[in-house]
């Protein structure tokens, strides 16, 4: 008789715990990301803390790249829709930057203050506003809860406008979680409140791509196994349904540094984000 190979939820989705010398991270992010922002401020190339919505936390910051702007690229961040902000993060976008594109970096409100359904209208939101700074193409990448937002932006029924929907060329959704039915197991949901209808009607790999969705599902070979399945599953699902899709597992890569890659212009995450 088969067994399920998960027999504990909380584990399977706890990153820090399971990574060596995991409590390094989030803080090991701020010096570098501070930095990024400081130095772009002071060039002239970035716009700060921009409202995108009427809540607090619906801002964004808006970098450029030292000469012409070829496109522009979305980053949400992960932190499973309950921590974190975009101050952590912005020193991803240095290999963006120096390939031409520019970089929104958006917050969101956080659960229990909303729901998930509420930070995917929230996200939307966020990435019509960024589109309107910055013409020609656009890309979306997240992280973990921000790949399962960024994934949620090529369905169906995502709550974008036609036209910036239209403009989307290509998403990365990185350690994403494609399928939330899972975290309804876990102890996490009880400020998540993910019950089956949200589940149903939020799961990217639950719901139909839009036309010509191309995305790169992207985990850490180093990552928890949950996260592995999470990563092909969408990939395989969307493939049937009409969707360019690859999968990849990028040996000797956890949770958290998984994500490096989006700082170098010449890592094959960017090149993959930014190609056509």
């Amino acid at each position: 008789m088969l067994e399920h190979y998960v027999s504990d939820w909380n584990d399977a989705y706890a990153n820090g715990a399971n990574i060596a010398r995991g409590d390094r991270w989030p803080d090991a992010w701020v010096g570098p990301s501070e930095a990024f922002r400081n130095a772009r401020s002071a060039s002239g190339l970035a716009k700060l803390d921009l409202a995108y919505g009427e809540r607090p936390r619906n801002r964004m910051d808006l970098f450029f790249p030292d000469g012409p702007t070829k496109g522009l690229v979305v980053f949400v961040h992960g932190g499973f829709w309950l921590q974190l902000d975009k101050s952590f993060w912005s020193h991803l976008a240095s290999g963006t930057i120096a390939s031409g594109y520019a970089v929104a970096m958006p917050s969101y409100t956080l659960c229990p203050e909303i729901r998930i359904g509420g930070i995917v209208e929230e996200i939307a939101a966020a990435v019509c506003e960024a589109s309107i700074f910055v013409e020609g193409p656009l890309m979306l990448a997240g992280h973990s809860a921000g790949g399962h937002l960024v994934s949620r932006m090529i369905t169906a029924t995502a709550p974008l406008s036609p036209h910036t929907q239209g403009r989307i060329r290509n998403v990365v959704s990185i350690s994403g979680v494609h399928d939330l039915r899972p975290i309804m197991s876990t102890a996490m949901n009880e400020r998540l409140a993910i019950d089956e209808a949200e589940a149903l009607s939020q799961s990217p790999a639950l719901l139909r791509p839009m036309p010509n969705a191309r995305i790169t599902c992207w985990v850490g070979g180093g990552e928890r196994s949950e996260f592995l399945r999470q990563n092909a599953l969408l990939a395989n699902i969307w493939t049937g349904l009409g969707a360019t899709t690859a999968s990849v597992v990028e040996p000797d890569r956890h949770h958290f540094n998984v994500i490096d890659g989006l700082a170098d212009a010449r890592h094959p995450m960017t090149r993959a984000l930014l190609s056509a």
